[in-house]
């Protein structure tokens, strides 16, 4: 096991298993776990399977020993029972029939057959094929085939026909069985009789089988059919395979039987076993082939208990090799730990001594035992001078005051004091200290910290004098560009009598006429930096009461106005006739709405209106509006000509805006050759600012009988006229001079 040589300072340094690494190790433990599980499970089905094709190519190589046993057993049978038809006692039994001879041959006969375990009778038949007389009672009644009596044979002499095998009851079972027949002719090849001899397959395979493998081992013989004649097995668990003598293959287990057909030798795996055959023959003759199928098999389940040996020492092995891989990884991760406990530990020292905050370790005594050079700064001492010294002694600290330090250190663990230096930096410092532990539980030392806060004190003096600077008789009041206020001073709170924290717009303790300006106003202290008018109360304890507003804006960096100052002082000038359906508002404002100028024009006297003009002004300069784009250039180009011609606009003339790049001034009392002058001396204004460019100006006269509609389709007039002359950019139309 890793482990530290040095005592650790903080409980920090030590190995601490995170989530993340819990979680990298356990699935690295379930990664290995799934692995060797499938690892080891393919180990074993290979090894079974490998088990299980050793054992069809051992039980292949005894199914070819025994069907040539098998064949060369039919094969001596053959010449046995030619050598039963030459025997004397048949021959002197076929010289003369008599009773005495018969007797001898049967007696004979049963000595063989009792002799001979394969041979189950012996009969013998007249020449027309009818039963003379038998060994055994179970054999000899049944009528030979026509095809090997009389002429028509194709056999004969001294050859043996071997029949398919059959199926005769014995003993109340069913035994298979194959015949042998044999011609007993005269010599002038004429036929005296047949011979004929009953051989045992399932005797003759029992007789073979135990030399070659075991009694558990089973062995089948079935037809080209699938039809079974020996090795049926009523205790079977392969329950696919017939059970009885005579059982069909090809019904059971037809995905055997197509295997077996379609081959003359081979291997079938199954669920439950593993099959081994092998076609044989017997004999051919008569052009027909005596073939029949061998079949063996074994057990999955027999093949796992002789791999069960093996499969043990492969699941020890696999626990083993488990085992020692999650002890690699556990090692592998404490090493890794263990490493960054180490760095962490240089990493801290590295942040303790590089850092600017100044740090100190002191013993539990309050001597000082290391310290930074952050610390030898801010205290402007050297470090070397640091090393040893008492920690009262760099706090300042009296007697009395380094007990009760002593004591809160004791109870809270946690120590802090806001410091002033006497040194020459004259700094603001706070002190920290708090006890720390070591993991061992065995050491106790001081942690002392050390963050210059000058800046932090300055801000605090600025703060407190700004709020005294602030505390003045005259309203005050800061808020953005929407006229949210943002902060107020007491008097204003006083003045309104609203709550300081209280969220409110400043137009909405105003006039509402102030409230209709302010985009206006917020656009001339964007451009020129300030505002100054007379503005109107509208709370209940002060309604009607009029102030004087002065109004200055900050820009941020973009150009854009992010916060306005208001100031506000008691005025002695009122507008008598601010209210009223008829009064006329303060000419400083423009109208936003026709309905507004419609108002105003209407509520002129005819008086003004007979002497009356109107100014169509187009400050659209040529190929302004050539993209989208070009909108928010025009607007800002809009709002730059309407504060300049606002601030010299006469008292009784009224602004409007009228569409995106034209603005409308109604002149009341002013005839065509005045406002001609007026509209000369606006434009050299603007061009002054440099604001002239590409503006056209239309001026009409008011027609007795005229409305406001009809006045402003005649400067439209004038206004084409003054884009078509291309000199001076104004024009009248629909004027009349005076005489």
């Amino acid at each position: 096991m890793l482990t530290r040589k040095l005592p650790l300072l903080i409980s920090a340094q030590g190995i601490h298993w995170s989530q993340q690494r819990i979680l990298a190790a356990v699935s690295q433990i379930c990664m290995l776990l799934v692995s060797v599980i499938i690892l080891t499970n393919i180990i074993i089905t290979l090894g079974e399977r490998r088990l299980q094709e050793d054992w069809a190519t051992q039980r292949y190589s005894e199914l070819q020993a025994v069907g040539a046993l098998i064949s060369d057993k039919v094969t001596f049978q053959q010449f046995r029972t030619q050598m039963f038809a030459k025997s004397g006692l048949l021959k002197q039994y076929l010289a003369l029939p008599s009773s005495e001879n018969q007797q001898r041959l049967l007696d004979n006969w049963d000595v063989l057959v009792d002799n001979v375990p394969e041979l189950l009778g012996i009969a013998l038949y007249d020449p027309q094929g009818q039963h003379k007389f038998a060994s055994s009672n179970d054999f000899g009644k049944e009528s030979l085939p026509p095809a090997l009596l009389g002429s028509t044979r194709n056999m004969g002499g001294s050859e043996i026909y071997t029949s398919p095998l059959e199926f005769t009851p014995i003993n109340g079972q069913l035994e298979p069985y194959l015949y042998q027949f044999a011609w007993l002719e005269n010599p002038d090849q004429s036929v005296r009789g047949y011979l004929v001899t009953y051989n045992s397959m399932s005797k003759m395979l029992k007789s073979i089988k135990p030399a070659y493998s075991s009694k558990q081992a089973p062995l089948m013989m079935l037809d080209t059919q699938g039809l079974l004649y020996a090795g049926a097995q009523t205790n079977t668990s392969v329950s696919r395979l017939p059970e009885t003598m005579g059982g069909s293959l090809k019904q059971s287990y037809p995905a055997l039987w197509r295997k077996m057909a379609m081959s003359n030798f081979g291997q079938f795996h199954g669920d439950v076993a593993t099959f081994v055959y092998l076609k044989v023959e017997l004999t051919t003759q008569y052009e027909t082939r005596r073939e029949y199928f061998l079949l063996s098999y074994i057990k999955n389940e027999d093949i796992a208990a002789n791999f069960a040996q093996w499969r043990n020492i492969l699941i020890i092995g696999a626990v083993v090799l488990t085992s020692l891989s999650i002890l690699l990884i556990f090692l592998t991760h404490m090493y890794r730990l263990v490493q960054r406990s180490r760095e962490f530990s240089i990493y801290m020292t590295n942040r303790l001594f590089d850092t600017e905050m100044g740090c100190i370790i002191a013993s539990d005594t309050g001597r000082v035992v290391t310290s930074n050079s952050a610390a030898s700064v801010l205290l402007s001492l050297p470090v070397d001078d640091l090393s040893d010294r008492s920690l009262q002694r760099i706090l300042n600290l009296d007697d009395d005051e380094y007990s009760q330090f002593i004591n809160h250190l004791e109870t809270e663990k946690v120590w802090q004091k806001e410091l002033y230096s006497n040194s020459s930096a004259r700094t603001w410092l706070m002190v920290r200290v708090k006890y720390e532990v070591s993991i061992d539980n065995k050491r106790r030392y001081m942690l002392v910290t050390f963050e210059d806060i000058t800046e932090l004190k300055q801000s605090q003096k600025h703060a407190k004098l700004n709020h005294l600077l602030n505390d003045v008789p005259m309203a005050s009041v800061l808020t953005d560009p929407k006229g949210n206020v943002l902060k107020s001073n007491p008097a204003f709170n006083q003045l309104l009598q609203i709550e300081a924290d209280k969220p409110i717009n400043v137009s909405s303790v105003l006039s509402e006429d102030f409230n209709k300006q302010w985009p206006q106003i917020a656009q001339q202290l964007q451009i020129q930096g300030s505002w100054i008018g007379q503005v109107f109360v509208v709370v209940d304890h002060l309604q009607d009461h009029c102030l004087q507003a002065t109004l200055k804006g900050h820009l941020d960096s973009a150009g854009e106005l992010q916060f306005v100052l208001c100031s506000f002082e008691q005025s002695l000038q009122k507008n008598a006739f601010r209210e009223g359906p008829n009064s006329v508002p303060l000419r400083s404002t423009i109208f936003n709405h026709k309905d507004d100028l419609e108002r105003y024009f209407n509520n002129l006297s005819q008086t003004c209106k007979d002497f009356s003009s109107l100014l169509m002004i187009d400050i659209s300069a040529e190929g302004m509006l050539s993209h989208m784009s070009d909108l928010g250039q025009l607007e800002t180009r809009q709002r730059e000509v309407e504060i300049h011609l606002l601030r010299d606009l006469p008292h009784r003339y009224q602004m409007s805006h009228w569409q995106l790049g034209k603005l409308i001034i109604v002149l009341p009392d002013t005839n065509s050759d005045q406002a001609h002058y007026f509209a000369l001396e606006s434009l050299n204004k603007l061009n002054e600012n440099g604001l002239g460019d590409g503006i056209c100006i239309g001026i009409a006269s008011y027609q007795a009988g005229q409305d406001l509609e009809q006045l402003i389709a005649n400067s439209e007039v004038a206004l084409k006229r003054a884009k078509q002359t291309g000199e001076q950019n104004i024009c009248q139309a629909f004027t009349r001079l005076l005489t």
